[in-house]
């Protein structure tokens, strides 16, 4: 299984048998330069995973070229090989109340769970994660304001307890959002990796203790 980030929370899975899943893609032109990561047009994928449909951010649906899956409810998804399971959270720390309602999504891929926590805005239960069952790869918000924050981040990384931590939804040079960097998320932290914008991951090569993998964006 490969795995590339394209910025913000949006990430573009492939299966072995070349199967394409993307998570929440992003509108750059809604943000008057605010984002300014690739824009995603004409961009294919086989299914696509919306965690939230209120913030273009990460409902960009008409981007994606090719007949393609929507999946964007809580619930069981079986598609070809693949499997997602949706599972309600809050996008604010008030039960929705603020924000709305933000689905995780846990996609089985070649025998790899990885757990798309989207705009997720509070910290997980213990209840919660065990009810997601076993994660290997947990793709996690850490900028704040909009989203839980670096500590928030760090809190439900230990309750999940991921082979692989990787950041997303942080400041970078092509985010202007008023959110934090990814630097506080990774203070003091000792298992931390920066790889480039796209990995291979498999059951066999899964770190034995919880690493961060810091995702080099490139256009």
């Amino acid at each position: 299984m490969k795995l590339q980030w394209l910025g913000h929370s949006c990430f573009l899975i492939t299966a072995a048998d070349g199967t394409r899943i993307l998570t929440d893609p992003y509108d750059v032109k809604s943000y008057a330069g605010a984002l300014s990561y690739k824009d995603l047009d004409g961009l294919k994928a086989d299914i696509v995973t919306v965690s939230h449909m209120t913030h273009p951010d990460h409902n960009h649906l008409d981007a994606i070229g090719g007949p393609r899956r929507v999946v964007k409810k809580a619930g069981d998804h079986v598609i070809g090989n693949i499997r997602i399971t949706g599972v309600t959270s809050f996008h604010d720390e008030a039960k929705g109340s603020e924000r709305g309602m933000n689905i995780i999504f846990i996609i089985s891929v070649d025998d790899i769970r990885i757990c798309h926590l989207g705009d997720l805005g509070h910290v997980l239960t213990e209840g919660n994660a065990r009810g997601m069952g076993k994660v290997d790869v947990l793709l996690v918000p850490v900028g704040g304001t909009y989203t839980i924050d670096s500590g928030q981040a760090d809190t439900v990384a230990n309750i999940v307890k991921p082979s692989i931590a990787i950041p997303m939804h942080y400041k970078t040079d092509r985010c202007g959002f008023p959110i934090d960097a990814v630097g506080p998320f990774l203070a003091e932290k000792q298992n931390v990796k920066h790889l480039k914008s796209e990995v291979t991951i498999s059951r066999e090569t899964l770190p034995q203790e919880t690493e961060t993998w810091v995702l080099e964006y490139t256009k």
